[in-house]
């Protein structure tokens, strides 16, 4: 348009008749141009898919795109894939695709690989088009990109560390009381269909009528995993989204708690424990995650149990911190609801607690806990050996296998020196 209107300025004041003709021709073109983007300007759709659909840390996924338009199309379009930083440089490719179906869809693929937990949007596609003269170029965003979820990958655990519990066999044994009176509490009166090799002949004798004795019932063992989300466990600022759907991982000290708990949560699922998550005020851990396909679920069960436990951890962050927070924060220790809780789930199974950053005082607050479990483990991470020392202690003395560990302490070493109580850093 400048070149063009020079041309005829230098037309008008030379009264050169081709100088006039060829300004004409230079604003032309670019008008003609621009209309030309307006009307071949086609309506394009995205539809974006992951294999597998939530991906293990350390993995890569496969992403498919398929792409199609309505309307006309002039040309080829080249278009990007937007990433996060995180996750590399997006592919670039041409539309059409070389190979078009039979319904119009041009369809694509691609390897991504996901270094680290957290949720990340995949995304946008950015159409790059220009006109039928080759004069402009237009870019646009066609969709409004995919989340994806990227969970902590497990640690192996050694089994050694519960033996001896109940659980490790799989159910737990229980009886229904039909009857107050304590000489009773194993028979219950006969039913239509009950074997005559159950019949209990002394109640029998007692109540003047058939008493059978009551049958067991098996149960799935409970384990109860407390992960610390207390602002004050892990001084620096978590990661979190980003308008743009960039993630940063927590600081060290978090994520070492989350891969910790979610290597538990393997290791137990794995000993066919059901599982609670709470958080040190007595909350279900994952309510307080974005990420989690079940924040409301009081336990989980089974594998299906264990890839919900997965997701919720995908994105979890200490509490206050998932706007990126960090004012006052009040209940930023271990609440009476924990306590209640814990107690309520009685000799069911393990209690296994992760924690950051933890004071002597509040371990005397948590240590009356392991009372009430089967066994009470805690795994203690802060940013240097020694820093919670007098917290480990404290619930070593109460009856908890304790111990204290740093960012670079390997996960599966921590879970052994539960039991040997001795760690080298």
């Amino acid at each position: 348009m400048i070149t063009g209107a020079v041309v005829l300025l230098a037309a008008q004041a030379m009264g050169r008749r081709d100088l006039l003709h060829l300004s004409v021709f230079l604003l032309l073109v670019p008008a003609a141009a621009w209309i030309s983007t307006r009307l071949f300007r086609p309506g394009l759709t995205v539809e974006r898919s992951t294999e597998p659909p939530v991906v293990e840390a350390g993995q890569r996924a496969e992403v498919h795109l398929a792409i199609s338009h309505t309307g006309a199309l002039v040309g080829r379009m080249s278009m990007a894939e937007q990433l996060p930083s995180t996750l590399g440089t997006g592919p670039d490719f041409a539309y059409p695709g070389r190979t078009v179906g039979a319904d119009g869809v041009s369809r694509y693929r691609y390897q991504l690989s996901c270094p680290h937990r957290g949720l990340f949007v995949l995304g946008p596609v950015e159409a790059r088009s220009s006109d039928v003269f080759g004069v402009t170029e237009q870019r646009t965003r066609i969709d409004d990109g995919t989340l994806l979820t990227v969970t902590p990958a497990p640690v192996p655990l050694a089994a050694s560390v519960l033996s001896g519990l109940r659980g490790i066999e799989g159910v737990i044994a229980t009886r229904m009381q039909a009857n107050p009176a304590e000489d009773d509490v194993m028979t219950r009166e006969y039913r239509h269909g009950d074997p005559m090799r159950r019949v209990h002949w002394a109640a029998t004798a007692r109540h003047g009528q058939l008493m059978v004795r009551q049958e067991e019932s098996a149960t799935s063992p409970e384990a109860t995993i407390i992960l610390d989300l207390r602002r004050g466990a892990f001084p620096v600022v978590a990661g979190r989204p980003t308008p743009t759907g960039e993630w940063a991982p927590g600081p060290p000290e978090f994520e070492w708690a989350v891969t910790a708990a979610m290597s538990v949560a393997a290791h137990l699922a794995d000993l066919d424990y059901s599982l609670r998550l709470l958080d040190t005020d007595g909350s279900l851990a994952l309510s307080h995650s974005p990420s989690s396909s079940g924040p409301d679920a009081p336990e989980y069960s089974g594998r299906t149990g264990l890839a919900a436990v997965a997701e919720g951890l995908a994105a979890i962050l200490p509490r206050g911190r998932e706007n990126g927070t960090s004012g006052p924060h009040t209940g930023d220790g271990f609440g009476d609801l924990l306590l209640d809780r814990l107690e309520a789930h009685g000799q069911r199974g393990p209690i296994v607690a992760v924690l950051g950053r933890t004071t002597a005082d509040d371990a005397r607050v948590l240590a009356p806990a392991g009372t009430v479990a089967e066994r009470a483990l805690a795994l203690v991470v802060s940013d240097h050996p020694g820093a919670c020392r007098g917290a480990v202690e404290v619930l070593r003395s109460a009856g908890w296998f304790a111990v204290e560990a740093t960012p670079s302490t390997r996960i599966d070493a921590a879970w052994l020196a539960l039991t040997a109580e001795v760690l080298p850093w």
